[in-house]
This record gives C-alpha cells, sequence and structure tokens, in this order.
C-alpha cells in the first residue's frame, strides 16, 4: 500500500519581462501584476509558474509568459535562484528567476487569464527595491513572498540580458 506524499519542494519559475532590449542596466523597467485566487492573493509577481517534467527553466517562462500575458519573448537568460520557505502556505518552492525581453516592443501584455491575474504594469528597478526597503503592514504594495525573498537573499542582483 503506497502511502501518502509528505511535504515536498517545488520548483517555481519567475520571469523579469524587460520593456525592451534598451533598457538602463541600473534601472530596467519590467512587467508586474497583482496575483489573484492562489497561493500569494493580492500581492505582486511576476509571470511565472510551476516547472513541468522535463522542461528547462527558460521553457518554463517562455510558456508561461505566453498563458498569462500573451507575449512572445525572446533572449530568456537565467538570472539566479532563491529558497522560498512559505510556511503560512504550507508550500516550499527553489524559484529560478530569469530575464527576457519582448519579441516586439509594441506588443503589451494582456490578462489572458483573469482568474489569477488582475491586471500587468510596468515597474522600473529603482521603485521596484523602494517598496521592499519601506516594506510592512503600511506598504501601499503587497509583494509575493519570493519577491522579497529575491532582495534579501541576492542583494545587488538586477534583471537584465548580460
Amino acid at each position: 500500500m503506497a502511502s501518502a506524499p509528505g511535504p515536498h519542494v517545488r520548483v517555481g519559475v519567475g520571469a523579469f519581462i524587460l520593456k525592451s532590449a534598451q533598457e538602463p542596466a541600473s534601472n530596467p523597467q519590467f512587467l508586474i501584476g497583482k496575483r489573484i485566487n492562489s497561493h500569494g492573493g493580492g500581492t505582486f509577481a511576476l509571470p511565472g509558474g510551476h516547472l513541468e517534467f522535463g522542461e528547462s527553466p527558460e521553457e518554463c517562462a517562455v510558456r508561461e509568459i505566453m498563458e498569462e500575458t500573451g507575449l512572445k519573448v525572446t533572449n530568456v537568460r537565467f538570472l539566479t535562484a532563491t529558497n522560498d520557505y512559505m510556511p503560512a502556505d504550507s508550500r516550499h518552492y527553489i524559484t529560478l528567476w530569469v530575464a527576457c525581453v519582448r519579441e516586439t516592443d509594441e506588443h503589451e501584455p494582456q490578462v489572458v487569464e483573469p482568474d489569477k491575474c488582475e491586471g500587468w504594469e510596468w515597474q522600473g528597478w529603482e521603485d521596484f527595491k523602494g517598496w521592499v526597503e519601506g516594506y510592512g503592514e503600511a506598504s501601499e504594495k503587497k509583494l509575493f513572498s519570493p519577491m522579497l525573498n529575491l532582495i534579501a537573499q541576492r542583494p545587488g542582483v538586477i534583471p537584465a540580458l548580460t
């Protein structure tokens, strides 16, 4: 008789979609959206999702971005990884972060999964870091915990194509 699986670690992929290939290296703009109806509901996060069996992180990012935003992306590059233990949600992830750029700058993101995302917006890296530095109960924008972990665990990281 097989026993029920216990707690386990999953692999997630978070994708920084840069607004253009010419984004300034120190303050690139990237796409962020407000999550709904899932763990982390009401928080801001990047497009992304679960890595499927046999899939590369880059393939996962391309698939999830298309499913969530309708955007085609190119130049998908590994950025870093974080360890994201979320005891309140009984979840534990290793998140693989990638950076990429829209295939065509004129294409804007769509809310393809309205049951999962309230809307998308372009955000500057320096403003985003300001959200993290001033984070707390009174924060204007709540962030998905892996986004907070990215700054805490990987200080100095900046989403870029190089």
